[in-house]
């Protein structure tokens, strides 16, 4: 049995699409973030099951939350603003149901790649372009780690799958900003909590590295226009984590 996951808040104008995208799971688990748009009716309309459960800036127990709520033995994450195309449903049925084979039956998780298309064009490269993420794996075999930019910590073998998920991040600039306004001060507090700390050369240093390795060593800079975005933007995310951390540590000191 497949469940798939899917964390929510506001998500009216994704929930839909990613929701059929996984009508051929055994259960559709949506677990919402008291959102104030239409995203649960919209999802209840779907046969989704809904479950409310605020966030609190820790994103790992949210979805922790939402595997002690799914039924199935195999366990799918997705975003609301990602689909599930039917070569990657299709093989993630086929994995599940042949598991038992010798060749198969030693995994206990599968990674799967991430297509990015962002503003009507898929981002071959940079930071995004080989992205793999752990997103599919068995329900008792770990739980996820961290408050943000989390985790699925599984033990056992992991394999590769094929095929890819699609993501539709970020529809406007000024979206994409306030995600990365929020995540970074999740993430300052999170390395403030661990003693880690902020130095004048790493708050200009690391951001500036970030940038020149996603543009021209991974060669965002052949995705156009949205490739300059997403590594200038990118690198202002780690900027904004070092800044903020070092507040943190001004303030605490």
């Amino acid at each position: 049995m497949i469940s798939a996951v899917i964390l929510t808040k506001n998500e009216e104008e994704d929930i839909s699409d990613c929701i059929k995208s996984l009508s051929w799971c055994d259960e559709v688990v949506v677990v919402d973030d008291n959102s104030e748009d239409k995203t649960t009716d919209i999802a209840k309309k779907l046969n989704a099951k809904i479950y409310t459960h605020s966030v609190n800036n820790d994103f790992s127990s949210q979805r922790n939350f939402a595997l002690s709520k799914t039924k199935g033995n195999w366990i799918l994450f997705v975003d609301a603003d990602e689909r599930i195309p039917d070569a990657l449903a299709f093989e993630i049925s086929n994995i599940v149901h042949q598991i038992t084979d010798q060749a198969l039956g030693k995994f206990t998780g599968f990674y799967i790649r991430r297509t990015d298309i962002m503003w009507g064009r898929q981002l071959r490269y940079g930071e995004t372009g080989k992205i793999k993420l752990l997103r599919l794996a068995k329900k008792d075999a770990g739980k996820w780690e961290g408050k943000v930019h989390e985790k699925w910590k599984v033990k056992g073998d992991i394999g590769v799958l094929r095929n890819s998920i699609i993501h539709y991040p970020h529809k406007t600039f000024q979206e994409f900003l306030k995600e990365i306004n929020f995540y970074t001060t999740i993430r300052a507090e999170e390395l403030h909590k661990k003693g880690s700390n902020a130095t004048f050369m790493s708050i200009i240093i690391y951001p500036l590295g970030k940038f020149l390795f996603n543009y021209f060593i991974r060669l965002g800079l052949l995705d156009g226009i949205p490739g300059l975005i997403v590594a200038a933007a990118m690198s202002f995310h780690s900027f904004l984590v070092r800044g903020k951390l070092w507040l943190l540590d001004v303030k605490h000191e």
